[in-house]
């Protein structure tokens, strides 16, 4: 995680990641202690309204987490930039996919999965700081009390803040264990690794934690993936200490040892295995005979790189971009201005704005500037005949248009010519798209499909089966809605899930397709909010004589599925702005991102990035 809006500054920044930790935390559970997370939110510079940045992973049954998982920011040392840290005990049972509220706003809240969510009882306590603090620390580190629930003592939360090197090295490794001490009573014990970095002055930074290997004293854990500047941050000799633990269900996770190597001498593992003694000071010091409390062995090591967006077009991919719009009768006659493809002379329909704006920016990365272009949901002429892929230039052979320009006027010419019907069908042209994708196998091209449209989907089966059936080619598709239908209501709810503790360590990771290839084609859902939707303390009341005048939001609902190759999943920068009360903009986002291997004990994590909930 990022913090986007470096593009509007011209000082170049410095990335800095922040680590989180809580200590002394309020307890909710009745039965067991609370599962944190830490929601970090920053100040918009022009409005002054915060946005939520991101998520920390959920830590089970602790009032002292160290989370794992980093916000990376830019830092600009001329400004001052405020951020606000809100930790939140969430249940098992509560859906945390979407944005938290502010603490002015809990009232509005949802109903969340099985349950009314009581914010007011799930939060934790909150802090305010500004970066410059932080990374002024001493050691860049700072501990602030949490507050926000009167009457209680919240605990504190501690940051550590670190200027990021420019490594993109990914290191996978996998190990072992052999003879570790029995901790549980009836069992044998359930070893888990946490891996730390060790800092300046003397303390360590959490950086990864395995899954969970049951009842065994010999464990294999699955082999992982870390990012170098992760583990040490570029610095080869850097101490890297590795604790063992015995997982225990109320997470008070018995201590078996601990060792210490560094980058360095892990990288010798490509070689050959490299044993490593786990001691346990406490008994080394009690027992005269004291050895060890089993050892671990490095099985195997490796290193690769991680590509930039810029390196692969510096490598010559090329993005391919592909327009399917919505030609269902939902959308009104078009010669109507109720219509969502109205024809003004005055301004351009929903639909046209939102090819402009993301086809405007993806065109620069397509060297023929021809884009194929199609419609589903019409009556064609003269047989009336119901197509749910037909090209917008009524040329079979050669659907592609000559630009965003040509894309418009094909779309314009398709309206005065087809019928609009129905039902709203996407299976159809995103396996049209995925045949061509197919074709390719070397990485020269990229395929982005951009749907457009009114209204639920009717193939649903369909269209999740034709996303996880191109789950190994290079494609994304971006969904845009538009018009008054329920589109806060992710089209796909059940391929994603928040990530829990452990297996969630560094970041995302991919998600199955229900529960399938936990690879396949991102999707960007978007949407524009109706008029008649209530305003909130970031959206004033629109002017409901137009269309058009709408405060819009961008949702990143999820990432379903993700290219069997690193590439980039999209990057698009630009402002819909057709009417003094429109006002939209694609964020400047870059995703790279790549498979993972499953946890044996949570499964597969999930792609959760959300945009900023409101512009």
């Amino acid at each position: 995680m990022s913090l986007s809006g470096a593009s509007e500054r011209s000082v170049p920044a410095t990335k800095i990641e922040i680590t989180v930790s809580c200590r002394n935390l309020l307890d909710l559970d009745t039965f067991s202690k609370s599962d944190p997370m830490v929601v970090l939110y920053t100040q918009s510079r022009a409005s002054q309204e915060w946005r939520e940045f991101g998520r920390t992973e959920v830590i089970d049954n602790t009032l002292n987490p160290d989370f794992v998982r980093k916000f990376v920011l830019d830092y600009f040392f001329e400004e001052k930039q405020n951020l606000r840290f809100d930790v939140y005990n969430v249940d098992s049972k509560t859906n945390i996919s979407k944005p938290f509220p502010t603490y002015a706003s809990y009232s509005l809240l949802l109903f969340l999965l099985g349950r009314c969510w009581d914010p007011q009882k799930d939060f934790l306590g909150q802090a305010f700081l500004a970066l410059g603090e932080v990374i002024g620390g001493q050691g860049s580190r700072v501990e602030r009390p949490l507050t926000g629930v009167p009457g209680k003592k919240c605990g504190t939360i501690l940051l550590t803040a670190e200027e990021l090197s420019n490594c993109r090295d990914i290191a996978t490794m996998q190990l072992c264990a052999n003879k570790l001490d029995k901790k549980d009573f009836f069992g044998k014990s359930d070893p888990f690794l946490v891996f730390y970095r060790s800092n300046e002055d003397g303390t360590f930074t959490i950086c990864h934690k395995t899954e969970v290997v049951k009842n065994t004293l010999n464990p294999v854990w699955q082999p992982f993936s870390i990012p170098v500047r992760a583990l040490c941050n570029g610095d080869y000799d850097r101490t890297v200490k590795i604790d063992v633990y015995d997982w225990d269900r109320d997470g008070s996770h018995d201590f078996i040892g601990e060792f210490t190597t560094s980058y360095r001498e892990l990288s010798k593992a490509q070689n050959q295995f490299t044993v490593y003694e786990v001691l346990n000071p406490r008994k080394k010091c009690k027992k005269k005979k004291y050895v060890n409390s089993g050892t671990v062995t490095l099985l195997s090591f490796s290193v690769d790189s991680e590509f930039t967006f810029v390196d692969y077009i510096k490598g010559g991919t090329q993005l391919n971009f592909t327009v399917a719009i919505d030609f269902t009768a939902s959308n009104g006659n078009p010669l109507q201005p109720t219509s969502l493809h109205y024809m003004s002379p005055y301004q351009l329909s929903a639909y046209a704005m939102a090819l402009k704006a993301v086809g405007e920016i993806i065109q620069d990365y397509d060297s023929d500037k021809l884009f194929p272009a199609y419609g589903f949901g019409a009556k064609l002429p003269p047989e009336g005949r119901i197509s749910h892929q037909f090209p917008l230039n009524n040329n079979d052979e050669d659907p592609n248009c000559a630009g965003i320009e040509g894309v418009l006027e094909s779309y314009f010419q398709s309206l005065r010519t087809v019928q609009l019907y129905g039902p709203t069908y996407f299976a159809p042209v995103i396996n049209q798209v995925a045949r061509a994708a197919a074709k390719i196998s070397d990485g020269s091209q990229y395929y982005v499909l951009l749907i457009i449209t009114d209204g639920v989907i009717s193939d649903m089966t369909q269209t999740k089966e034709a996303i996880v059936s191109a789950s190994s080619l290079p494609m994304s598709i971006i969904i845009v809605g538009v018009g008054p239908a329920m589109f806060e209501v992710c089209p796909f709810p059940r391929l994603c899930r928040p990530i829990r503790e452990p297996g969630a360590e560094h970041g995302p990771t991919s998600q199955g397709c229900a529960g399938r290839d936990p690879r396949a084609a991102a999707v960007l859902y978007a949407h524009q909010r109706h008029p008649a939707s209530s305003p909130t303390p970031c959206q004033p009341q629109p002017n409901l004589s137009s269309r058009a005048a709408v405060r819009s939001q961008l949702i990143l609902c999820l990432a379903v599925c993700l290219p069997a190759h690193p590439l980039l999943l999209l990057k698009a920068r630009g402002i819909w702005s057709p009417g003094t009360h429109w006002e939209a903009s694609l964020e400047d986002q870059c995703w790279l991102v790549k498979p993972s291997a499953p946890s044996p004990t949570e499964g597969s994590g999930a792609v959760t990035i959300s945009l900023p909930s409101c512009q």
